[in-house]
């Protein structure tokens, strides 16, 4: 299916192929034919290798941009000093976060997903360490569809909405989750064990997950707790998109139209660019009246 998003998978193996720590460049060269020849393996190989590899050799590029950058920083300022300031980055992120868990109290909060399964957190709030636990006991087992997110996901989202409390303009990173002790009950939909399928898990449960937490930390309103994911495609051409929804209010604010929320991060493709890439007419893009948002 296009964007590796099938609907009805019950197995990770039918959402693409599995890469498990597959060494992409060994002695600076990059491993084309192996990686190609992994790529067209599983039950579900990829329909445009071609593309896929050139991602892949972006992504490398990209590393290696950041590298030489690095090296060229150590070289100047020197290992000590550039190793002082991450370890200042990661410590200012933790003051910031620890600040602003004081401001809360203990709650908890529950989302029920449109399949009766259920996402619950308990956020325990130390006023005195200026810490929290963040607890999803009582959240659904594992699911036989593909709405359960692997941990990283669950964690992604607690980190997000611990950053987004944070009023001071500091960069992302594993700072922000040190005062933060996260349970994720193993087994649960938000903590699956191999096989499970996990699609849809990023991006509609991550959704849900956000909501809970913003709901137990009374800031806001649920918001449109999906990413309106969009696909089509064929062996040719493969579209994905996530559609804008409504965002919740909160004391002092209101909710708005249109936009992305939380975990999708995204913006939408421009219309002109969807009719020149693909063979495809847009005949309306609007907001429905009545839709929340």
């Amino acid at each position: 299916t296009p964007a590796s998003m099938p609907p009805n998978s019950t197995k990770v193996s039918e959402e693409g192929v599995l890469i498990n720590n597959f060494k992409l460049v060994e002695n600076g060269v990059f491993r084309e034919a192996d990686f190609r020849e992994l790529l067209a393996s599983g039950e579900w190989p990829c329909r445009d290798p071609d593309t896929n590899m050139a991602d892949i050799q972006a992504q490398v590029a990209s590393n290696n941009k950041g590298i030489n950058e690095l090296t060229k920083m150590v070289a100047y300022y020197g290992l000590d000093t550039v190793q002082a300031y991450m370890t200042h980055v990661q410590n200012n992120a933790e003051e910031s976060v620890r600040r602003a868990i004081s401001a809360f109290k203990t709650g908890a909060f529950e989302v029920k997903m449109d399949s009766g399964a259920v996402v619950k957190v308990k956020i325990t709030i130390d006023a005195e360490a200026r810490s929290a636990e963040v607890d999803f006991a009582g959240t659904s087992d594992q699911l036989a569809t593909n709405f359960n997110a692997p941990s990283a996901v669950c964690r992604a989202a607690v980190m997000y909405v611990f950053r987004t409390l944070v009023e001071e303009d500091i960069p992302m990173n594993e700072g922000c989750l040190k005062p933060i002790k996260l349970v994720i009950p193993p087994g649960s939909m938000l903590n699956p064990q191999f096989p499970a399928a996990v699609v849809a898990g990023n991006v509609e449960t991550s959704q849900a997950v956000t909501d809970c937490l913003y709901g137990a930390l009374k800031v806001m309103s649920a918001s449109q707790g999906t990413m309106n994911n969009v696909t089509f495609g064929n062996k040719d051409y493969q579209y994905y998109e996530t559609v804008c929804g409504g965002s919740g209010a909160g004391p002092g604010f209101d909710g708005t139209d249109a936009v992305h929320t939380h975990m999708t991060n995204s913006r939408l493709t421009d219309p002109e660019i969807l009719e020149l890439r693909y063979p495809v007419v847009l005949d309306e893009f609007s907001i429905r009246k009545g839709s929340g948002g």
